[in-house]
């Protein structure tokens, strides 16, 4: 692994990436296609806005990624 490497980067990549599957356009695709790629694109939001709220650390060469899943006000 890089020295270069910069966890903190790459967890606003994610949020990047979530917020670009938002304003991904849909092609022209109709019926079983269509609500397979909404599905798609739901999963994809859901699982780059999951890291892009990550805590992430780097410690001794290895990654840690925090994420809090439970509801918001516990």
């Amino acid at each position: 692994m890089s020295d270069a490497f910069d966890p903190n980067e790459m967890v606003l990549r994610f949020r990047e990436r979530a917020e670009a599957v938002k304003r991904r356009g849909l092609p022209p695709v109709e019926g079983p296609d269509r609500a397979r790629f909404l599905e798609a694109a739901k999963l994809d939001f859901q699982d780059f806005a999951m890291l892009g709220d990550a805590t992430a650390t780097l410690e001794e060469g290895i990654l840690r990624l925090e994420i809090d899943l439970r509801p918001s006000g516990s």
